[in-house]
């Protein structure tokens, strides 16, 4: 009998190929570092994967977590329901499927601007600090969820970082951006809720009280100061120096 960690995946319910054609707008693939692409590889080739580990890998790169969850949305992985667990979806979808997702496009150290890794190294290191408060708060708010939304808290710029064709299907505001995406592309509920409370729409200010706390303990110079207030947080962008 398998422990709670381990869990027999098979290959997948479907390939990324047919699922493809059916993204918010067809926008492009979000890139990922090729070390999370590696150790994806070698543990999908274990009989026996550790659904643990391998979760964390993921959800170390905010490139590989947005494209599982995008591919989890086209795959009707959950019906109706929005998925809130990385856990969940690589079960549902498959260890092989995942990997071909955040395959189609890694992060060139060569070719792509260094502003990229910098990008998700911020991401990264906002996370974790977002889940060290949310750890420290011990009140409603999850760990896993402040983590995911500190992964994701800079969405909306995407489209400026990696330079995609301008598109109706995205606001060039960066805050507008990343409510239409969040909610396109079915990521975890606490994302959408980050966005809608930065738009006014929702009276609580939960996350974006975390995210500010998160800011103030990164002092990266790299990306300017941390946010004061939901004004301020629209300016952010990826790479902004």
């Amino acid at each position: 009998m398998l422990s709670r960690k381990v869990v027999e995946i098979g290959s997948g319910r479907g390939s990324c190929e047919r699922a493809q054609g059916n993204s918010p707008g067809d926008l492009p693939d979000v890139p990922v570092m090729p070390e999370t692409l590696l150790l994806m590889d070698l543990s999908a080739q274990e009989e026996s994967v550790d659904l643990e580990k391998m979760t964390l890998v993921v959800l170390s790169d905010p490139g590989a977590t947005i494209q599982i969850f995008r591919l989890a949305a086209r795959e009707r992985a959950f019906g109706e329901e929005r998925p809130n667990r990385m856990e969940d979806c690589i079960s549902a979808l498959g260890v092989q499927a995942c990997v071909e997702a955040v395959s189609r496009r890694t992060i060139s150290r060569a070719k792509d601007k260094p502003v990229i890794v910098q990008a998700w190294s911020h991401a990264r290191e906002t996370a974790e600090n977002c889940k060290v408060i949310a750890e420290e708060l011990a009140e409603n708010v999850g760990p896993n969820e402040a983590y995911l939304t500190g992964l994701l808290h800079e969405l909306g710029s995407l489209p400026t970082i990696l330079e995609w064709e301008p598109t109706a299907a995205v606001s060039s505001d960066p805050v507008f951006a990343g409510l239409k995406l969040a909610e396109e592309w079915f990521l975890p509920q606490c994302v959408v809720d980050y966005f809608s409370e930065l738009l006014n729409l929702k009276a609580a200010d939960q996350w974006t009280g975390i995210l500010r706390q998160a800011h103030k303990m990164s002092e990266s110079p790299t990306f300017g100061s941390p946010l004061d207030d939901k004004q301020e947080s629209r300016v952010i962008a990826f790479g902004k120096s």
